[in-house]
């Protein structure tokens, strides 16, 4: 980086804690159980874990895994291992010890941090690979580093950052490469689209493994947050924080239903930001939510974007909408956000869909916070990038005023009779009955449509409802054909990102079946 002209820093996300060590000096960053951290204890940290982990023989490009909790060791990993030069793996807390091992090995890592709590998942990692129980092994490590000045190894901002492993429902899961630059540009567009500041307190009940937590340990750091680390969601205990001085959270709207749902839920005192993505919210959970002083934006993306790369951006007068107009157009998927790219809905050949909010077709995007592709799958990335721009495999259509909404996944859709049916519009109406926590809509197959809609149904605490109830509630704001045919009550599956397994669903209802399509 010495040899750069003076016009021009490579684009990394490391800045930003070497940044706030000086600026936000004193400011609480971490706030994790007992320890409480200032940004420049944190920088020096990581100059501490980057040098330590150099003498331990990293070398530039090696790949460092963590199997860890929202805690602050993985949060000063996403800063100290690429400062050392290497790659971070953020590993799946859920996963078992297969998975987790297939990982490690499929990344080449030489080396894996796990919390005590999650040994039993690295039990079939090869015994070359080091371990280091963050419990017992974590500070004596980080002693044997300095805090002086490390100067990063980067020499491109195109260089890989991390590596995020997708959870693959069939096959091996791919890993996800980032770049430094994506890391830098998407998470500045995080602290601006969630409006971050240095009085901010960023509760993080998103996985910090998911995704890079969507880039949000940079995010905070480039505006000087304060990280408030939990290593699992408690309704009770997030309320609590909520009163106490939280200001912003990431949550599935699995995750909202599940704090909808606690006794503890009320309304807040103050507003509290949220980032909801990971499926479509519905209008009435949007409406719920706000009910209660939440302060809600939709944000929708993949991991092969580095999570978010879209938000639903408010059009001016729309906070003067009656509720349920307001809602609907917050679930929308909006716009690119200010540093991602471009993002388009295209047919089969690749031309534009008509803006009609009608007409769908495959969300595609290119530009910043594309990854760099799947990690030893050059096929795989081919592919994905097929035409020249990354291929989502989500449908949509395209709002007169360019806004893109999401209509299903290309797997999702259910052709009944010839008719295209969008699961998550059924899903919208069924979780409008009063009586639905939540629910998710799968095509089965049927004798005369070739496919039908079935709904699997979670009802709230104390409310009742029939199958007919359901039905007959859907085909009052659904075209008849859309509404289910079929009821399911029941809890639904989930990832630990919280969202629905349909393909879980679909291997019962599918059974015996010598294809996935009528």
């Amino acid at each position: 980086m010495s040899d750069a002209p003076v016009h021009r820093q490579e684009l990394t996300p490391i800045h930003f804690l070497e940044r706030a060590g000086e600026v936000y000096a004193t400011r609480l960053a971490v706030a994790d159980g007992d320890v409480r951290l200032s940004w420049q204890q944190m920088r020096a940290r990581a100059r501490r874990l980057a040098s330590a982990l150099r003498r331990d023989g990293l070398r530039k490009g090696d790949r460092i895994a963590f199997l860890a909790v929202n805690s602050e060791p993985l949060l000063l990993a996403h800063f100290g291992v690429p400062l050392a030069g290497g790659v971070l793996v953020p590993i799946n807390t859920r996963l078992n010890a297969d998975e987790v091992a297939y990982i490690v090995e499929h990344s080449g890592s030489r080396a894996i941090f796990f919390s005590p709590d999650l040994n039993a998942q690295t039990a079939r990692i090869s015994p070359q690979v080091k371990r280091f129980d963050l419990s017992r092994e974590w500070e004596p490590f980080l002693s044997s580093g300095s805090d002086a000045l490390v100067t990063p190894a980067l020499e491109s901002e195109d260089e890989p950052i991390t590596i995020n492993y997708t959870s693959g429902t069939t096959g091996r899961p791919k890993g996800v490469i980032y770049h430094h630059r994506g890391a830098y540009l998407n998470a500045l567009a995080m602290a601006l689209d969630h409006r971050l500041t240095a009085d901010s307190q960023y509760l993080w009940t998103l996985p910090m493994f998911h995704c890079d937590g969507w880039c949000f340990p940079w995010a905070t750091a480039a505006a000087g947050s304060c990280n408030v680390c939990i290593p699992r969601i408690e309704p009770e205990r997030v309320w609590q924080l909520f009163r106490e001085g939280v200001t912003h959270f990431c949550a599935a709207p699995t995750v909202c239903t599940m704090l909808l749902a606690n006794p503890a839920a009320g309304r807040l005192s103050r507003k509290v930001r949220l980032f909801t993505a990971g499926a479509p919210p519905s209008p009435t959970l949007i409406a719920r939510m706000a009910e209660l002083n939440f302060e809600i934006d939709h944000v929708y993306g993949l991991t092969e974007v580095y999570g978010p790369f879209t938000i639903a951006v408010p059009a001016p007068g729309q906070d003067r909408l009656p509720s349920a107009e307001r809602a609907a157009l917050q679930a929308r998927q909006g716009f690119a956000n200010v540093c991602a790219g471009e993002v388009r809905v295209v047919d089969e050949e690749m031309n534009d869909v008509p803006a009609d909010g009608h007409a769908m077709g495959e969300v595609v995007m290119r530009g910043n916070v594309v990854m760099l592709g799947y990690f030893r799958d050059p096929d795989a990335t081919a592919k994905a990038f097929h035409g020249g721009w990354f291929h989502s495999g989500d449908l949509a259509v395209r709002h007169p005023d360019g806004a893109i909404e999401l209509r299903d996944r290309k797997k999702d859709i259910i052709i009944s009779g010839g008719e295209n049916i969008s699961t998550i519009e059924v899903e919208q109406a069924v979780v409008s009955h009063p009586a639905v926590l939540e629910a998710a809509v799968i095509a089965i197959p049927d004798e005369r449509w070739g496919e039908v809609p079935k709904a699997f149904v979670t009802l709230a605490e104390g409310k009742q409802a029939t199958a007919d109830d359901i039905i007959q509630h859907c085909k009052g704001v659904l075209a008849h054909f859309k509404a289910p045919k079929h009821v399911e009550f029941g809890p639904l599956p989930k990832t630990s990102t919280g969202k629905v397994q349909k393909y879980v669903l679909r291997e019962k209802e599918w059974r015996g079946h010598s294809k996935r399509i009528h």
